[in-house]
């Protein structure tokens, strides 16, 4: 199942009750100090998912960085890779073309919706809020928008009346009810990065980041107020090692 398209908003989703389990059980929070090649943080992110559907683990939201790279959802359009200037990878996930890289904070979110009401359009929406939240206590007005514009946007009034550009994609995939994928955050990378494709397959929207608005802020700074607004919506959150994701057996690639 691969999470694409929502069309309204549901006021129902703006309830803790939607998105957090009853039993309060802690999502396991993990931060990678070093940037995670894509396809260890792939292969990690399916054997962690198969693992939680099959009762074997719990839930994690893994933090981390990405080389320079593009990734292509599955209704991404060769028309929209203008240049390959990175190495390009199939993600899997819903969506078109997008971009990691150093500076963007990528919180990939393993869920299991069995425990959390089996609704994938509320998932979603609380992954939008969650980052508008986090934006937010940094004075950054941003909002989510309808397919095909989903993620989240800043009105820029200084690039015209009706200018917005995003901030933050979102991307998710869903297997056995348990979520994979998740959401880019631009706090500071090169947005030149993206001039090698059509970020989402939007051509009548830029992009932007903290330090294209004007906020300096370290990635740091940024995951600890990630984490308040993720537990505001999804419940308590417990840390853990990133040896414990991703397994021994990656973890030298990812050293």
């Amino acid at each position: 199942m691969v999470m694409e398209a929502l069309t309204k908003r549901n006021d129902t989703c703006q309830m803790r009750s939607k998105l957090a389990r009853t039993d309060d059980r802690p999502v396991q929070w993990v931060i990678s100090a070093a940037p995670v090649p894509y396809p260890v943080a792939l292969a990690a992110m399916q054997a962690r998912a198969a693992a939680i559907a099959a009762g074997q683990a719990e839930e994690a939201v893994w933090l981390l960085e990405h080389p320079p790279l593009y990734t292509a959802g599955t209704s991404a359009k060769s028309e929209d890779l203008l240049s390959p200037r990175f190495d390009v990878f199939d993600a899997g996930r819903g969506g078109q073309y997008t971009y990691h890289g150093p500076g963007q904070r990528v919180a990939y979110v393993m869920l299991d919706l069995t425990a959390r009401g089996r609704d994938i359009r509320c998932l979603v929406q609380g992954l939008e809020d969650w980052v508008v939240d986090t934006l937010a206590a940094f004075n950054i007005v941003a909002e989510s928008k309808p397919a095909p514009r989903i993620g989240v946007w800043v009105k820029r009034p200084d690039k015209g009346v009706l200018a917005e550009d995003k901030i933050a994609a979102i991307g998710v995939r869903v297997s056995k009810w348990v979520t994979f994928h998740g959401i880019s955050l631009n706090v500071s990378p090169d947005l030149d990065h993206y001039s090698g494709i059509v970020p989402c397959g939007i051509t009548d929207g830029g992009v932007t980041s903290f330090e294209d608005l004007g906020q300096l802020v370290s990635l740091p700074e940024v995951d600890s107020v990630l984490r308040q607004a993720f537990e505001a919506r999804f419940g308590p959150t417990l840390s853990a090692t990133e040896q414990g994701l991703v397994g021994a057996g990656l973890q030298d690639q990812v050293a």
